[in-house]
């Protein structure tokens, strides 16, 4: 068995008068897969970061190829081959994408920087993950999963030995997945030792060798992954049983009223001529390959993209030009987006909280007392956990904050909640939460709908599924046929027509 080329004896991490890490051992071989999992505030990224050297432990040890390494930062674990990709992007939104891959290592010819060679690099890099953003595209104008798929080829771009990666498929489709699980099997045939953290149990026990298991800080297990069944595995995060992941399904009646009703909807250069109906009591899913244009056709009928096509609310037409519209029509949104266009990372949970709806907390001056009562109720019905109440958003779990979002979005009391990708990058404990909140809101005789990429999701919470290919939907399936195959069927064009009057009912 080869040494470990990374180890860890006895780590342990202390904020303030927190302790987040209490003595963890860990190994990683030479191409080898292990995964690292855990809920939420687990101490997963806390973990890593040590590991990559951008916090320092508070006791114990690291080891690289067998010898102590002490912690100098980033910059040092890296000349010795660790790249970590964070599991929150880390790049300049404001360079380009060449720019932000070669960032502080820029290739030169003399004293100058050579464009032409980094491109070319660049470019050579973003093939090999099937990726066809142009290189000299500003970072601020791609998507989220062009953002993923950067970080990514700005890590293999280096002379790694080590790759740790935290939550690499939170935000990409499963073929964008599967092109990366092709790359990750090139770099361990190669030796190269990749650590791979994810919440999606299915990856785990696809892509990786062993599994390390923390909880709550501490660790729990390390087991060949071949030893261990997803149920295994999810028990051993969370300490119980996980039963009854998906809320049994109550349909609404046939007769139930149409809250929200959009007709020929199109937003430039994304979606043409959609329509659909969401009626009371219902979960109406979103689901399609990547480019589809569910969240487009979300976001031009909330206001936040120009669009053209009639929104009814109740039967009556309503003009939404803005998210203040569609707040006034009692509609929320669950932004995808939670660290750019959902929270203020450096500000607190408070302040977060009641921002959508701050007519409520005072007039000219804000009232502190009703805020903090506020999140005082929220932390409790949603299950917010955190150090104290006044932590910056930015240092919660992606769990917490996703909770915390939720909390916000609910402040302003809506009939109708749009969430897209609402289980993005969390623990499934965390998930149950989430599915089980979707399933009463719905049941208290408002709606959802659902956009998810993750197919069990909408499978598992959507009275009906409307597919959508290249801003088109292609068709809404109902009862028994909403599953895979169908969906996909009608998701990559095999089957389905342009128009929303194309509804499968098995």
């Amino acid at each position: 068995m080869a040494e470990p080329i990374l180890s860890a004896q006895g780590v342990s991490k202390v904020f303030g008068a927190v302790q987040v890490l209490f003595g963890i051992d860990f190994e990683l071989r030479p191409g080898e897969v292990h995964a690292v999992v855990g809920e939420n505030g687990a101490g997963k990224s806390t973990f890593m970061k040590i590991l990559a050297g951008y916090l320092p432990a508070t006791g114990g040890t690291v080891r690289v190829n067998g010898r102590e390494v002490p912690s100098e930062g980033p910059g040092a674990r890296e000349a010795l081959g660790i790249v970590l990709i964070h599991q929150e992007f880390n790049l300049a939104e404001d360079l380009t994408v060449e720019e932000n891959v070669f960032l502080g290592r820029e290739l030169r010819r003399g004293p100058f920087v050579d464009r032409s060679a980094m491109r070319a690099r660049c470019r050579a890099v973003l093939d090999e993950l099937n990726c066809h953003v142009n290189p000299a595209s500003r970072v601020r104008d791609l998507s989220v999963s062009d953002k993923q798929m950067v970080e990514i080829a700005k890590a293999i771009s280096r002379d790694v030995r080590v790759l740790v990666m935290d939550e690499p498929t939170a935000v990409l489709t499963g073929a964008e997945t599967a092109v990366l699980f092709r790359l990750i099997r090139k770099l361990k045939a190669q030796g190269v030792a990749v650590v791979y953290i994810s919440h999606k149990l299915d990856e785990v026990k696809e892509i990786s060798d062993r599994v390390t298991v923390l909880r709550d800080g501490r660790l729990i297990a390390t087991q060949p992954v071949g030893e261990l069944t997803q149920d295994a595995i999810a028990q051993l995060m969370v300490g119980r049983a996980i039963t009854d992941l998906y809320p049994v399904k109550a349909p609404p009646p046939p007769d139930a009223p149409v809250l929200l009703e959009v007709r020929g909807l199109s937003v430039l250069g994304w979606v043409r001529d959609a329509s659909f109906a969401l009626r009371r009591g219902e979960i109406l899913g979103f689901s399609g390959l990547v480019g589809a244009g569910r969240t487009e056709l979300m976001e031009g009928l909330l206001g936040l993209r120009r669009s053209t096509g009639t929104v009814l609310r109740n039967g009556r037409p309503v003009p939404i030009r803005s998210l203040e519209d569609a707040t006034a029509a009692g509609i929320g949104y669950l932004t995808e987006d939670r660290k750019g266009k959902g929270l203020l990372l450096r500000q607190g949970m408070r302040q977060n909280l009641t921002l959508l709806a701050l007519p409520r907390f005072g007039g000219v001056l804000i009232d502190e007392a009703k805020e903090r009562a506020a999140l005082d109720r929220a932390v409790v019905d949603f299950d917010i956990r955190a150090r104290d109440m006044d932590v910056p958003v930015g240092a919660l779990s992606g769990g917490n904050q996703q909770k915390l979002l939720l909390a916000k979005t609910m402040q302003i009391e809506p009939e109708i909640l749009i969430a897209d990708e609402p289980t993005r990058g969390i623990d499934v404990g965390t998930k149950r939460q989430i599915y089980h909140f979707l399933h009463d809101f719905a049941r208290q005789g408002k709606a959802v709908i659902l956009i998810s990429s993750e197919m069990p999701e909408v499978i598992g919470l959507a009275h009906r599924v409307v597919v959508m290919r290249s801003g088109v939907v292609t068709g809404t399936l109902e009862g028994a046929a909403i599953e895979e195959a169908e969906i996909v069927r009608y998701a990559t064009g095999l089957k389905g027509m342009p128009s929303h009057d194309a509804v499968v009912n098995a």
